[in-house]
């Protein structure tokens, strides 16, 4: 079982950057692909980006691919979203996600994941 926290979000004005986090618990959470995925009202969830393991392997929404970094510091059991220039088309709620999966693993699916935090808002202002 893993739980899981996000941090970071608040106002921001457009061309500006916010960094969330997500803190896990468990033991395990080096064993766990995680992904960052996003919901603004009126409209369905969608993927941002996500990680591997060891990190080694990332992939990211083409929406946000070179002003978005995730990350992840196993020993801390933390998984970050570095996020820069953003647009008010970012304004939604922000969430992270885990699932335990085979080494290399990664996924962009919401559907792939068995985890998720309660989320954060991120408000980007024009």
């Amino acid at each position: 079982q893993v739980q899981l926290v996000e941090s970071g979000g608040g106002l921001v004005q457009a061309g500006g950057s916010l960094r969330l986090s997500c803190a896990a618990s468990g033991r395990t959470f080096s064993s766990y692909p995680m992904g960052w995925f996003r919901q603004a009202p009126g409209k369905e969830r969608e993927f941002v980006a996500a990680i591997s393991w060891s990190g080694t392997y990332t992939y990211y929404a083409d929406s946000v691919k070179g002003r978005c970094t995730i990350s992840r510091d196993n020993a801390k059991n933390t998984v970050y979203l570095q996020m820069n220039t953003l647009k008010p088309e970012d304004t939604a709620v922000y969430y992270c996600a885990a699932v335990r999966a085979p080494y290399g693993s990664i996924y962009s699916s919401d559907r792939n994941y068995d985890y998720w935090g309660q989320g954060t808002q991120v408000t980007v202002s024009s």
